[in-house]
C-alpha cells in the first residue's frame, strides 16, 4: 500500500535539494495530450542525477508513488496517475544537458530531460545526424522517448530508440545509482540491463542520461508522393524501392486519403499536390550516399512503378522546399486528427504480408457498428499503422462512446489474430493495461511482474502503468 505525497513529505526534502526543485505542477504534467486523462500529484523537478537518487531514496523509505515526466507528449497515459493515491511527480525538464559529443565515436551523451530537436541540433553541429524523428520533437524528451521506446519515421532504416542508445545512466527504486553510460559497441558483461530498461516506461528505474548513436548525414536525400493501387501495391513499392536502393529506403509512409481531407476539413494549410487525389498514397524518402542522386532514382523506381502497375501518379520533390511540403501533409495528419476528435485511435503493428488483409477485413467490421469514418496512415516500411476511427462529419466523438470500447476491441482483436502487437510504438501507459493482460503470453507476463518484484518491491516507481498494481 503506498501513501500520499504531502506537503508535509516535500518539506522533508528541502534541506537536501536546492529550492528550485520544488515548483507547482502545471496542466502540462497533469494532462496528456488527448484529454482522456487528468492526473494528480506534487511536482519535483531534480537538476542533477544525484538529486534524483536522494528523492528516489526518500519515496522508498516513505512508500511514496513516483511517476517520472518528461515532455508529457506520451498517448498511453503513462505520464499521468488518475486514480489512487497522489504520487511526487518527478519532472526530469531541468537535466536537458548534452553532456559530450564524440564526432569519431559517432557517440554523443544527453541527459534525461534534453529535448530531441536539441539533441538533433548537437549531433548536425558535429556533423552528425540523430535519426529518431517524431511530429512531437520539439518537446518530447530523450528519457521518455527511450522509456517508451519511441519509434517515428525512420524506424525503416535506423530502427526505434533502443536501437540508437549504447549506455544508461539510471536511479534505481532505492535511490542507487547505476553507473551504464558505455560508450562501447559490443559489451557481453552479463544480463543486458539497457534494453530492459528502455521500454519499461520508468517502472523499473529512472532515466537520468543516455549514450546515444549518432549517424552520417546522407549525402543526398530525395522525397517522392506516389500514388498507389491499393495497400498490397504499396507492398510492392516498398519491395520495389528497396531492389533499387537497398537499406537506402530512409522512410516509407502509407496514407489513406481521409488523412488529407481531414487536413482540410480541420483548416489546416497542407495539401497533396495530385489531382484527382489518390485512395491511397506513399510518402518515400532516400538517403543515398555520394555519388548517387535521388531523384533520378526516385524518378526510376516510379517508372518501374507504372511499368507494373503499381502506380498511375506521382510528384518527386525537385527542392527542398517542396520536399518539406510532402512531408508537412504527413507530419500534420496528427494535428487534423487531434482536432476533429477521434472514436478510439491504435498503434498497432502486424506482420507486412499482412497489413492488406488487416486493412480489407477491419473497415466492414468497424464500419457494422455504424457510421465512422477511419484515417489508416502510418509507417508501413516496419508495419506500424495509426488506426484510427472517427465519427461522421459534423458529429462529436462523445456522441459515439457507447462503442468506444468495442471499436478498441475489434482492432486490437484484429491485429493479435494476424500476429500483431496492441502497442507498436507508443507503449503500454496505463491505457493499454488490460489489453496486455489480454494478449500477453502468460510466461512473458509472469517474467515481467518477477522482475518488478526484483527491482522495486515498494511498487513506488509509475504505480500503475505497464502492469497492474
Amino acid at each position: 500500500m503506498l501513501n500520499p505525497a504531502t506537503p508535509e513529505f516535500l518539506d522533508t526534502l528541502r534541506d537536501k535539494l536546492p529550492e528550485v526543485a520544488f515548483r507547482m505542477a502545471g496542466p502540462e504534467h497533469l494532462e496528456e495530450p488527448r484529454g482522456r486523462y487528468r492526473g494528480q500529484g506534487l511536482l519535483l523537478a531534480p537538476g542533477s542525477t544525484q538529486e534524483v537518487a536522494t528523492i528516489l531514496k526518500a519515496c522508498d523509505a516513505a512508500r511514496i508513488g513516483v511517476v517520472p515526466h518528461g515532455g508529457g507528449t506520451g498517448l498511453v497515459g503513462g505520464q499521468v496517475m488518475q486514480g489512487g493515491v497522489a504520487p511526487v511527480i518527478l519532472s526530469l525538464a531541468r537535466m536537458n544537458a548534452i553532456r559530450e559529443v564524440y564526432p569519431s565515436e559517432n557517440v554523443m551523451v544527453a541527459e534525461a530531460g534534453a529535448i530531441l530537436a536539441d539533441v538533433q541540433q548537437a549531433a548536425r553541429g558535429a556533423g552528425r545526424m540523430f535519426p529518431l524523428s517524431l511530429a512531437s520533437e520539439g518537446s518530447a524528451r530523450i528519457g521518455g522517448l527511450l522509456s517508451t521506446n519511441a519509434g517515428g519515421l525512420n524506424v525503416l532504416r535506423y530502427g526505434n530508440a533502443r536501437a540508437q542508445c549504447l549506455g544508461l545512466e539510471v536511479v534505481t527504486a532505492q535511490g542507487e545509482v547505476w553507473h551504464g553510460l558505455t560508450r562501447l559497441y559490443k559489451d557481453n558483461t552479463g544480463y543486458d540491463l539497457r534494453d530492459l530498461m528502455i521500454g519499461a516506461e520508468g517502472t523499473l528505474g529512472i532515466i537520468t542520461a543516455a549514450a546515444l548513436r549518432m549517424a552520417p548525414v546522407p549525402a543526398a536525400s530525395g522525397t517522392a508522393l506516389l500514388q498507389v493501387a491499393s495497400p498490397r501495391a504499396a507492398l510492392d513499392l516498398l519491395a520495389l524501392a528497396r531492389d533499387r536502393v537497398g537499406d537506402n529506403v530512409t522512410a516509407f509512409e502509407l496514407m489513406h486519403r481521409q488523412g488529407p481531407d481531414f487536413l482540410i476539413e480541420a483548416g489546416l494549410e497542407a495539401r497533396v499536390p495530385l489531382d484527382p487525389l489518390p485512395e491511397w498514397m506513399v510518402l518515400v524518402e532516400l538517403g543515398l550516399p555520394e555519388g548517387l542522386a535521388p531523384e533520378e532514382s526516385l524518378a526510376a523506381i516510379f517508372e518501374a512503378a507504372v511499368e507494373q502497375g503499381i502506380s498511375e501518379d506521382g510528384v518527386i520533390a525537385s527542392s527542398e522546399a517542396q520536399a518539406e511540403a510532402l512531408w508537412a501533409v504527413r507530419e500534420t495528419i496528427p494535428e487534423a486528427n487531434r482536432r476533429i476528435g477521434s472514436i478510439s485511435s491504435h498503434d498497432i503493428s502486424v506482420p507486412l504480408s499482412a497489413l492488406p488483409d488487416f486493412i480489407a477485413q477491419g473497415g466492414p467490421m468497424l464500419r457494422a457498428l455504424g457510421d465512422v469514418r477511419i484515417n489508416c496512415f502510418g509507417h508501413l516500411g516496419d508495419g506500424n499503422l495509426h488506426y484510427n476511427v472517427f465519427p461522421p462529419k459534423g458529429r462529436d466523438r462523445g456522441d459515439y462512446e457507447d462503442i468506444r470500447p468495442r471499436v478498441k476491441e475489434i482492432v486490437h482483436d484484429l491485429a493479435h489474430a494476424f500476429g500483431g502487437s496492441v502497442s507498436a510504438e507508443h507503449g503500454i501507459g496505463r491505457l493499454k493495461v488490460g489489453e496486455l493482460e489480454r494478449y500477453g503470453d502468460p510466461a512473458k507476463l509472469a517474467m515481467m511482474r518477477a522482475i518488478k518484484a526484483a527491482l522495486d518491491p515498494s511498487g513506488i516507481l509509475n504505480p500503475g502503468a505497464v502492469l497492474r498494481c
